[in-house]
């Protein structure tokens, strides 16, 4: 059995650990509670190809990604919910898996394809549109299913369906 004063002192350890570092419990259950998943279409041409994302909408959830993640399924990726449009930049630090980062608009449009990046790159990725939603696959996948700017995406977290 476990002193109070020996238990106080673990609580009081672990909420000095959490102001120092800048995170909250809360916080810190955030970074290693799993993202939500749905379903996600992207319509090209008159093909659907559907994919199980996992969804990112929390600024700490975003800043996270797909870093340090080593393999993902073929028919799975990341979708990454903004409160608005605007220029969206990505890098691919820390993240080891090459992918190709799809940029969307607030309709739900492909804008642009950064195809087959670079792991670990700091290089900037921008959107060169203005998108409210970017969508992760493994590299290769939308050369493969020939997705290209213009073709139409939806999931629940989008409300595009």
């Amino acid at each position: 059995m476990i002193s109070h004063t020996v238990a106080h002192s673990v609580v009081l350890s672990f909420l000095l650990l959490f102001t120092a570092t800048g995170l909250s419990p809360a916080t810190a259950q955030d970074e290693v509670a799993p993202l939500p998943k749905e379903t996600l279409i992207v319509r090209s041409g008159d093909k659907e190809h559907t994919f199980t994302v996992e969804v990112a909408s929390t600024d700490r959830q975003r800043a996270r990604g797909l870093m340090f993640r080593e393999e993902m399924a073929t028919d799975h990726g990341m979708l990454f919910v903004f409160e608005g449009e605007g220029d969206r930049f990505f890098w691919m630090k820390n993240t080891p898996l090459p992918l190709d980062i799809i940029y969307i608009d607030a309709k739900g449009w492909i804008v642009s394809i950064a195809a087959d990046t670079t792991p670990f790159s700091e290089d900037v990725i921008p959107s060169r549109e203005p998108a409210k939603y970017v969508l992760e696959l493994n590299s290769g996948v939308s050369a493969k299913l020939g997705l290209e700017p213009g073709d139409g995406v939806s999931s629940p977290s989008m409300m595009t369906e």
